[in-house]
Formats: structure tokens, sequence, C-alpha cells
């Protein structure tokens, strides 16, 4: 049987999960996977030990299988996701899309319910993952999970006392990037990292080493992986990399694919691999077994460091491919689909002022002290002074004034954006603190965002700001260089 680990408080689950975002792909002419054969499939897998299975809203008919697996008897642990369009999140759009993966996976109760957003200028997640923990209160989600979510936006819903027990990023030996600030702050606050893509698409296996690179390639998650491979230096890189793992695998007498996964497990802040799976066509329950026959000595790290010495690092933190170019995604760049997406406030004209634009964010103080929180007059963008104010949840992480200053950021680049800017065109900023010893947290905030664009910057301790629990303020203004 496989190794196990405690995901969260009582749910102790198989270090290999099965992912289920082949099925997608599978389904894509049009054709749904047969519910029955799928079922029996993840039945042989059970039968073996792999009991977890990965899936979404999005992935196929996945779910409908899961569905028919437990109509048929098969005892699994089911994680699915909740992908929703960015907008209001009132418990009754929260309810349905957690109702919607209950019904299509026959059960009462959803073992982890994992949670993804395509952009934090839209702070309706909180208000989702807020329902989402009133829901797994009623019983209806044992446990959250995040996917693709960042350090920073991790932090906080952590410091709103949002209860995550995982959050499902990807990691491999080309994609290194949650093993940071990522992985630091999952173990001191006790999340637990799922990890996929640990293969790179299958590229992270014997079939591709020292193989000339390939003109194309047609799955989904080829495609994608192609883009890592390229992000990290290209067909060189990877060549590298399989080197070292190869002589790893030929020591231990593994799969390069186990040498793969068995350094992805054996970072401290994994709990566990997700490896994908074509139900009914691809299995590789054995070869995934023997990874749990040897561990990686130090000779052995010391090969992979020299093999990453001569990769790039993926550029970002975890999930920026979802969010923000590169778009390291099977589709391309995403940029057409973020900017479908509506604005979080609406621009409107100024009276009396031709050329002249506000947007408001809906509080009740913007009206009565007569102030917008941004306005554009020409090519200029004025951002008010921003705190971490949310609708009904009022103040944003009370005690963390770094996540604050995310969550900030975050408004000042939905206000900038309402008004055809963007943080890119920010020039200035000024950041009011009310104590100094919060300066180095808000600092590498900041920097986060603004570490390539730079602009001007003031910092001042202003001993109190108004209102209970304000930690920072910011205020910003932008030069829009296009039209």
């Amino acid at each position: 049987m496989l190794p196990t680990t405690e995901l969260a408080p009582g749910l102790v689950i198989p270090r290999i999960v099965t992912g289920l975002w082949q099925v997608a792909d599978m389904e894509r002419g049009g054709q749904l996977l047969d519910p029955v054969a799928g079922a029996g499939a993840m039945a042989a897998y059970a039968a073996e030990g792999f009991t977890a299975f990965d899936m979404a809203d999005h992935y196929g008919s996945a779910e409908v299988i899961t569905g028919q697996a437990r109509a048929q008897g098969v005892a699994l642990q089911a994680f699915t996701k909740w992908c929703p369009r960015p907008g209001p999140m009132p418990r009754d759009v929260v309810r349905a899309g957690v109702q919607r993966a209950l019904e299509r996976m026959r059960t009462g109760c959803i073992d982890l319910m994992q949670f993804h957003w395509w952009t934090f200028e839209h702070p309706q997640y909180l208000d989702a993952m807020a329902e989402l923990a009133a829901l797994r209160a009623e019983g209806l989600v044992r446990h959250l999970g995040l996917t693709n979510f960042d350090t920073a936006h991790l932090r906080v819903l952590l410091a709103q006392g949002i209860p995550v027990a995982s959050n499902q990023v990807c990691i491999s030996l080309l994609d290194r990037r949650a093993l940071g600030d990522m992985s630091a702050l999952c173990l001191t606050r006790g999340v637990r990292l799922l990890a996929y893509g640990t293969l790179g698409g299958g590229f992270l296996s014997e079939r591709w080493l020292g193989v000339p690179e390939p003109a194309r390639v047609d799955d989904w998650s080829k495609m994608k992986y192609r883009r890592f491979i390229d992000a990290a230096g290209g067909w060189a890189a990877l060549q590298a990399v399989l080197r070292a793992a190869d002589g790893i695998a030929r020591k231990h007498g593994v799969s390069i694919a186990n040498v793969a996964t068995r350094w992805v497990l054996e970072q401290p802040a994994v709990a566990a691999v997700i490896v994908g799976a074509r139900l009914g066509e691809s299995e590789h329950r054995a070869d995934n077994l023997a990874l749990f026959r040897f561990s990686l000595d130090d000779e052995d790290r010391s090969w992979l460091e020299e093999a990453f010495a001569q990769t790039r690092p993926i550029p970002g933190d975890c999930g920026d491919e979802y969010r923000k170019p590169p778009f390291l995604t099977a589709s391309g760049d995403l940029s057409h689909h973020l900017e479908s997406l509506s604005p979080v406030y609406r621009a409107e004209p100024v009276p009396g002022r031709p050329g002249r634009l506000r947007v408001d964010s809906g509080s009740v103080w913007e009206p009565l002290a007569g102030y917008a929180r941004a306005v554009r007059d020409g090519d200029r963008i004025d951002v008010s002074g921003t705190t971490a104010t949310h609708g009904s949840a009022g103040v944003v992480a009370p005690e963390d004034a770094g996540a604050q200053t995310t969550f900030i950021l975050d408004k000042i680049s939905a206000s900038l954006r309402s008004l055809g800017g963007s943080l890119d065109d920010v020039v200035r900023t000024r950041v009011y603190l009310r104590e100094v010893d919060d300066w180095e947290a808000v600092a590498r905030a900041h920097g986060r965002v603004f570490g390539d664009i730079r602009p001007s910057n003031t910092m001042l301790q202003v001993g109190a700001l108004i209102g209970t629990g304000y930690r920072v303020e910011i205020e910003a203004e932008a030069q829009v260089s296009h039209p």
C-alpha cells in the first residue's frame, strides 16, 4: 500500500494523488467517456492504494465518473476545484457551486474543496472563501484548499482567519518556485502543498532523454509544459536535468519519473504529488510505487543542483502563469481571457469637467467626505489613500501589515485598470504606517508588486490611522503612457 500523510486533521491521504485533468483532454472531441468504464478504471487504482483523486468543475466529466465510482462502491477520497468567474460571491452563488459538485460526485460532503481565482484585483475571493468556510461548518465540505494561489494572497487569507488546509501548485525539477517563500509560509502556518506538474507533462522521463526537440506536441498537458521548458532555458536545459535524473535513476534502479517525483515528495512542505492518469488508456501504478523503494542522498541532490544551475528559474510566484505573462498554459496567451473580465469599478464622468473620470469603490465615506477612490484627468491618474477595507468584512488582515499592503495594492491596481491605466503607469507611491516596526513587511509587499516598475516612493510613520485595525495606508500617482 502507499505511504500516507495527514493533509488536515482527520484527512489522511496517500502520498500519490491521481489527477483526472486528462479527462478533459480525452473528451475534447466532444465524445464523453463512458462513466461506468471510467469508474472501473478508478476502482483498479483504488484497489492498489491509489484512493485519492483530484478533479475540478472543468475537468470534463471527471466529477460524474467519480460519482459513478462511488455508486459502484469504490472507497475513495475526492478532491475537486471550484473555479468561478470573478464577480460578486453571495452565499447562493457559492452554495450553488458546491451543490453542483456534490450532486455530480454523489456525495453529501466533499473531502477537499479547492478554490481558484483568476485575478486578485477582484476582492470577492475573500467573500467566496468566507462562504466556503461557512459551508464547511455546515458539514458540506470537510476541508478547504486553494489552487494556484501565490504566497502573498495565501497570506491574506490566513490573516483573515480562513481555515486553509492546502494549496495546489506546480512543483518539478524544472519549476521550483514553491520552494522559497511559499514553502516557508506553509511550514510556519501548517498549510500543506499538493504538487502537480511533477513530471512536466511527461517530459521528465526516459522517452525524452537525448532525443531532438519535437516540432510539435498535441495533448494539452504537453503543450503547457513545453512552455515551462522554454521558460526554464529550452531543450538544452531539460536535457541537463534529464541526464542528472538518469544517473540517479540508474544508481537506484528506478525510472527518471521516480527520481523526479521522489525529489518533489522530499520537499518539507509537500504532502503529496498529483500524478495524472488517462483512465482506461495509460496506467503507471507499478512504476509509481517504485519511488517508495529508495530515497535521494547527498550525492543525488548535488547532481541535481549542478543541473539546476544550467536552467533559468521560472519567473514569478506560484500561479502567476494564469494571471500574468509569460502565460505558461496549454492555451498560451491568456490576456484575452483576463481582459474580458469586467472591471472591478465603473468609471464615470465628473459633472462639468469634460475629459475627467472617476471611480468609487462603494465606501460610504466617499460621497460623505466628497472624494473618489481614483480620478483620471487626461493622462494622469491619482488614487486616494487606500486602506485594507472590503465590504461587510470590514478591515482585512488587521494583524498583518504585509497582507494589508497586498490587498491595498490590489485595490489600487483595480482602480487604475478601471480608468484605463495599470500598475506599470505608477510614478509615485506614498506609504503611511501606524507602527514603524511594520516597515519591512510593507516594503517587501510593495517590492513584490513594484520591483520592476520602481516608482518614486515615500514611507512615513504617522503614529495613527483613522479607523480601528488599519496598519498601513497607500496612495498612488500614475502617468498613462498609452491610449
